[in-house]
């Protein structure tokens, strides 16, 4: 079957990924839901979020990735379009087995 895959890059500080991760599992119940967090990153500003071995940082960058239909991530990127900063979307088509 092929899908469409979703991933969104955003940091943790402002716990945006909380709110996603509900919406996206609770309100579109897409087929399936991932969030990663990155020990190191930075983005377009160029500002570096990392956490060394004896400190925690609590503004890491977080991947969260999901896929479903084509139809059912486009509607699940339109009501969380508000969240995401522009550009942090990526999109790929994959075949689920």
């Amino acid at each position: 079957m092929k899908v469409r895959v979703a991933r969104i890059y955003v940091t943790e500080g402002k716990h945006v990924h909380d709110k996603v991760f509900r919406i996206l599992h609770d309100e579109h119940k897409v087929m399936g839901v991932t969030l990663f967090r990155g020990i190191s990153g930075f983005g377009r500003s160029g500002e570096t979020h990392s956490a060394g071995l004896l400190d925690i940082s609590f503004d890491l960058p977080v991947v969260i990735e999901f896929f479903d239909t084509e139809d059912n991530v486009q509607q699940a990127l339109n009501s969380i379009a508000d969240l995401i900063p522009a550009g942090n979307v990526l999109l790929f088509d994959a075949e689920n087995q």
